[in-house]
């Protein structure tokens, strides 16, 4: 007897103007295994899944996740699920997608995604030990600085500081450079300076950082404006500092004041009225 096909679950709107073949040529060729109307429908769902990943994820996983069950065996589907998990904190879930799609691809370009997703599940050593594994030496120039910038964070959370300012030392460390990843890595360059204790160091590479974010990728400017901010109290209390010590310095001695007659100060309640006392209610001790 045969089993009853499960019923299709409904999918979500593609607007009129998206016709999947707005994707690389790469995720094209990969949809070649596929029927030319269910390539077509495919191709929509992971467009509109990248376009709905930094606005409503909710929608991205939506059409992600369609995508996944019309071609679950395309390495673009898997990794369009994964990075919708990813950018939901699901660590877990977005590192066997991940993983998934690297076994159906035999490409490793994901990997700063993968040791990020073991850094975000607490496992630093095993993330530390896939960032050097014989795999990162197949990533292009992009991939290596976006596993670069990985992993000095988690140098950072590690607690070491040198090593995390080391690790991001590369020679496309320029602050004139204006490639697509340059903000992010001046970015994480002025953080991890920050926790090593260069608060000059971290305020310039902010600024780089600000200067390179055409697109608003970083909350640069906004760091930049705090440590300024917070370098401007440190001398403005400073300032405050010297002016009371001189203020004191020229004030003349003054003679010490009478003692308070007996019947002013018997005017003033010494003690809480007891009936006043009583009536506030101590909290209890947790």
């Amino acid at each position: 007897m045969l089993t009853p096909k499960t019923p299709r679950l409904p999918e979500p709107a593609i607007p009129d103007d998206v016709t999947g073949f707005e994707l690389d040529r790469s995720v094209k060729n990969q949809l070649r295994t596929l029927s030319k109307e269910n390539a077509v429908g495919v191709g929509q769902h992971l467009v509109m899944a990248a376009a709905f990943l930094d606005s409503d994820i909710e929608a991205a996983q939506a059409h992600a996740e369609t995508a996944v069950r019309r071609a679950g065996r395309v390495p673009a589907a898997r990794e369009a699920l994964g990075l919708v998990h990813y950018r939901k904190g699901e660590w877990a879930k977005a590192l066997s997608e991940f993983r998934t799609a690297r076994r159906l691809s035999g490409s490793s370009h994901m990997l700063p995604f993968m040791v990020d997703a073991e850094r975000g599940l607490g496992r630093h050593e095993r993330a530390l030990d896939l960032a050097a594994s014989p795999e990162a030496a197949s990533l292009t120039l992009d991939e290596r600085i976006e596993l670069a910038i990985v992993v000095s964070g988690i140098r950072r959370d590690l607690g070491q500081y040198d090593a995390a300012v080391v690790g991001l030392q590369l020679p496309e460390l320029n602050a004139g450079s204006r490639q697509p990843w340059a903000a992010r890595l001046f970015y994480a360059y002025a953080e991890a300076l920050l926790a090593k204790g260069d608060e000059d160091g971290a305020i310039t590479w902010f600024g780089h950082a600000a200067s390179a974010d055409v697109e608003g990728e970083t909350d640069a400017d906004e760091r930049l404006s705090e440590l300024d901010g917070l370098v401007l109290t440190d001398l403005l209390e400073g300032e405050d500092e010297v002016e009371f010590e001189d203020d004191v310095e020229d004030e003349p001695d003054e003679e010490p004041d009478e003692e308070l007659d007996e019947e002013e100060y018997q005017g003033e309640d010494e003690e809480l009225d007891e009936e006043e006392y009583q009536g506030e209610s101590t909290p209890d001790l947790p």
